[in-house]
């Protein structure tokens, strides 16, 4: 008996140090060899460092000038740190009550608008982080951001379809437009004062506020780093 135990207590100690130490401190080590800018949370990164944000973590866009996500259920919206769905299913009266109130802002905001308005824009994701949305919901904004940057609808298009990623591997998944890029290249196009990441080798636009806390959300990258609220305007 007392030899099983000490058999079972030597099993468990060297399978806990194995596959709670040895283990992710492996993959971890390995990850930032290969996969160095994945591993860190693919974090967008401005001159000097300065964090824009994550490409794997939505923001909550609002002004008339930019494309806006989908809603998010995850703390006040893209809380890294709560992310989760609404929990709400088909028969739910909440989320039809809020699906119609979602309808209608976006009908208000969005006037130019033509034909139904895309589901992603009216429904929460799994996770309440996910930074993209249908090329149909960006097309559906196109009007509006167009309108109120002064600037001609099809150029609005063309950035569009030069932001739309494919499926994955050619076959999973759905074409999909990350919001947060996308907004980045509107900013650039419009010819604002820009500062270079030197880490994606693009530019993006100096004017973004990144010590006004507002639409941005609280995340972690990789590293279990906090950063905090950022705001586009």
């Amino acid at each position: 008996m007392r030899t099983s135990m000490l058999i079972a207590a030597r099993l468990t100690i060297v399978t806990l140090v194995l596959t709670g130490f040895v283990y992710p401190l492996a993959m971890t080590g390995f990850a930032r060899v290969v996969f160095p800018r994945a591993a860190r949370g693919s974090l967008i990164e401005g001159n000097g460092g300065r964090l824009i944000g994550s490409e794997l973590v939505g923001q909550a866009f609002r002004d008339a000038t930019y494309f806006h996500p989908w809603p998010s259920a995850a703390g006040n919206g893209y809380d890294g740190a709560n992310s989760s769905g609404s929990n709400l299913g088909p028969s739910s009266a909440k989320l039809r009550e809020r699906v119609i109130a979602e309808i209608a802002r976006l009908r208000l905001e969005n006037p130019d608008a033509v034909g139904p308005v895309p589901v992603d824009l009216v429904t929460a994701s799994a996770s309440g982080l996910d930074p993209h949305i249908s090329p149909d919901a960006a097309r559906w904004q196109a009007p509006r951001v167009a309108r109120a940057r002064g600037i001609d609808e099809a150029r609005i298009d063309a950035l569009i379809a030069a932001a739309t990623e494919g499926r994955t591997l050619g076959f999973l998944g759905e074409p999909r437009v990350n919001v947060l890029k996308l907004n980045l290249t509107l900013d650039t196009n419009r010819g604002q004062a820009l500062f270079h990441s030197t880490e994606l080798g693009i530019e993006f636009p100096a004017q973004l506020n990144l010590k006004e806390k507002g639409a941005w959300p609280y995340f972690f990258s990789s590293r279990g780093t906090p950063f905090g609220n950022f705001s586009a305007r």
